[in-house]
């Protein structure tokens, strides 16, 4: 004698188990390693700020150390604030915003030679980066 059930179950369900633990895993492991991005070019020790700057698109970065001998570097290279000038006109073409990273021992003269310099040769939009408060 063969037994028939009266109540049919569905199984599919189990199947999503699994692809929630995928799931449940990436958003977990985009999570922790969003935190370790570096970001490209030379190490500069910014001065703190509350006030933060919205994300730029397409944009240059100069960055200027400090110390006894301040140094300017531009796409990676470093080089001198005549040779900026003409370096400017051909960044213009890609972007006419403009990101100095300056060391907070650099000094404020250099900086302000550097963002006049940047608005001479057509970048319209000149900022200074920061890093979070203390």
């Amino acid at each position: 004698m063969k037994l028939s059930r009266t109540k049919q179950y569905n199984f599919g369900w189990l199947l999503i188990i699994p692809l929630l633990d995928i799931l449940f895993l990436l958003v977990f492991f985009l999570l922790l390693s969003s935190n370790f991005i570096l970001q490209p070019g030379i190490a500069v020790s910014m001065p703190f700020s509350r006030f933060t700057l919205g994300p730029q698109l397409n944009q240059q970065i100069i960055s200027i150390t400090g110390g006894a001998a301040p140094a300017i570097y531009f796409r990676e290279q470093k080089i001198t604030l005549e040779q900026l000038g003409p370096l400017l006109d051909t960044a213009r073409t890609q972007s006419n915003s403009l990101i100095i990273r300056a060391d907070r021992f650099t000094p404020y003269q250099l900086v302000v030679q550097v963002a006049n310099a940047a608005l001479e040769h057509g970048i319209t939009s000149v900022a200074l980066a920061t890093s979070p408060g203390e």
